[in-house]
């Protein structure tokens, strides 16, 4: 049985993906590194949650920029029976394996629970039997969930404040309008569970394991994303639940920064990405009208930049090149078009104006909202959304 996919938005959520779409998205990301050129970087990378939005760029990035082996893992659901479409991680998998084989890259990926024992005992294995040591650990694992090996408790992280409630606006993806929302105050409970799933110790247990493996080469370098912004998003980032994870994130880079140099003369960073919509952004209440009055104003100055162009420029100029841009606390600073002072300015201006009577007007809502749809496989012109899509056959597509 063949359909036709058209997007299903609810809550903001897209619970139908476009594989044809998916295809695209990656083919376009590739296609941008191709232009831009080659860069010596690292020979064997390992990406935790390399499906999808910065960690697919990473991959894209590393792979087809400096012609890295990549191994990817990546918790995704994919196609079942004529109309389940699975997620859209599943067909970037598929697709990449596609055009890096072309390409005589080699790859790997593993589909299930990066947190838990059992699958980091399969990739440990795979390495050992099939890649030997590694350069690159990136750490790109977004979740809403972690069940720790080690004590069995399941943790669930919460978008919420600390202190007291933050009320704004986000923008309702379907109606492409404002809508007031309300962000809880976190009880500390709630905080810690938040840095048990999102903070960094599942990333220093993924390098600890390596290390323990005898799987890090010389001049190792781990890498894990955090997002800063200004103070237009502090309350709902920095000084919240997920601002505590992120510090708990960057204090394991700190310990682990320690322990690479001594040991292989290598580094733990944290880098700070611009905010565009990815799966996780996108569920961050208030988030995207700054996102969206961001574009604009980006768009404007001729600086906006999407995932994979800010990951090719963070790989080949700051991680590999001569080209780092840090902050005084040694994070890496690839958002540095976003952060500049008449940027922010001008954002400022517009947040504290945009309503639903000038939102076309004061803010890139189109922009924004078609990103949205295109992580999604939806929103691209060389694409038909009126053919029937054959799921059962697509599914047979492999994924090794």
């Amino acid at each position: 049985m063949k359909l036709i996919i058209k997007p299903v938005i609810k809550s903001n959520i897209c619970v139908r993906v476009h594989p044809i779409g998916c295809r695209e998205n990656v083919k376009r990301q590739i296609d941008h590194v191709k232009k831009e050129g080659h860069f010596e970087g690292p020979k064997k990378a390992l990406i935790v949650g390399g499906s999808s939005g910065y960690g697919l760029a990473s991959r894209i990035a590393l792979a087809f920029g400096a012609g890295t082996e990549t191994v990817n893992v990546s918790f995704e659901i994919p196609p079942k029976g004529s109309s389940k479409t699975g997620t859209a991680g599943w067909w970037n998998n598929v697709y990449f394996q596609q055009f890096a084989k072309e390409a005589g890259l080699s790859c790997k990926d593993f589909v299930g629970d990066a947190f838990s024992k059992e699958m980091k005992d399969q990739v440990l294995t795979y390495l050992k039997e099939k890649v030997g040591k590694i350069d690159l650990l990136v750490y790109s694992l977004a979740s809403n969930r972690r069940t720790d090996p080690k004590d069995g408790v399941t943790y669930s992280s919460v978008l919420k404040s600390i202190g007291e409630e933050v009320r704004g606006y986000t923008i309702d993806i379907n109606n492409l309008s404002l809508k007031e929302e309300v962000m809880e105050t976190a009880t500390e409970d709630e905080i810690q569970s938040t840095i048990k799933v999102m903070g960094g110790e599942d990333w220093q247990w993924w390098v600890e394991l390596l290390d323990e493996a005898g799987l890090l080469a010389d001049g190792f370098k781990t890498i894990a994303y955090t997002y800063l912004g200004s103070e237009a998003t502090y309350a709902i980032y920095s000084d919240g639940t997920i601002g505590q994870a992120k510090k708990h994130l960057e204090m394991s880079a700190e310990k682990m920064t320690k322990e690479l140099k001594e040991k292989y003369d290598g580094e733990a960073l944290i880098s700070s990405s611009k905010a565009i919509v990815t799966k996780a952004s996108i569920y961050i209440p208030i988030f995207p009208v700054y996102g969206a009055v961001l574009y604009k104003v980006m768009k404007e100055m001729g600086t906006h930049e999407g995932e994979i162009e800010q990951k090719y420029r963070l790989f080949k100029d700051m991680i590999y090149g001569d080209k780092r841009i840090t902050d005084v606390k040694g994070r890496i600073r690839p958002d540095n078009l976003e952060m500049e002072e008449d940027v922010q300015e001008e954002v400022a201006r517009l947040m504290a104006t945009v309503n639903n009577d000038n939102i076309q007007e004061k803010t890139d809502i189109k922009g924004f909202v078609e990103d949205f749809l295109r992580i999604n496989g939806f929103c691209f012109d060389t694409v038909d959304y009126e053919a029937d899509v054959d799921l059962e056959e697509l599914a047979k597509l492999p994924l090794e």
